[in-house]
């Protein structure tokens, strides 16, 4: 599974819009490259506020550097999985992360493993995501995606 084949897997979701940064679009320069997706389907920009998944390319300095990112062809997948399916992927409930997160390898390539820096918030990752993890990062994607479209519009009584 390539960066181009999730970009164009989760661009093709209904409502979604899938921005990746650039210069001369406001992003600031550390994000040019990453992708992020929205569910959108006013195709708002404005209403953009929080990825239900992204595609990070480089390490972070200083931030977000577990994944091991800078070395060539390595990316992650980040999705945002919600408390309960990240407690039954994870095994423990997100808000614990830190009381887990001690010798884990966050650079792994091709497993799924709770968020480097975003695990408490629910977020999982997948570093060069291959077929180990390519039909569960599909199925996690899809699951995030109807997540945000209900957020979106919630269901009314």
């Amino acid at each position: 599974m390539t960066e181009a084949d999730v970009i164009a897997f989760v661009a093709a979701l209904p409502g979604v819009a899938a921005q990746t940064a650039a210069e001369g679009d406001g992003s600031p320069e550390i994000a040019w490259g990453d992708s992020f997706f929205f569910y959108d389907p006013d195709d708002d920009p404005d209403d953009r506020r929080f990825p239900f998944a992204t595609i990070v390319t480089k390490d972070y300095p200083g931030f977000d550097t577990a994944s091991d990112l800078d070395r060539p062809g390595r990316f992650r997948l980040n999705i945002a999985v919600g408390r309960d399916r990240f407690h039954e992927l994870i095994g423990y409930p997100a808000p614990e992360h830190a009381d887990h997160a001690a010798g884990r390898d966050y650079a792994a390539a091709d497993q799924l493993l709770p968020h480097p820096t975003y695990a408490a918030q629910s977020w999982v990752s997948i570093v060069s995501p291959g077929a180990a993890t390519d039909e569960q990062a599909r199925s996690l994607l899809v699951e995030a995606h109807q997540r945000a479209v209900r957020r979106h519009r919630p269901a009314t009584s």
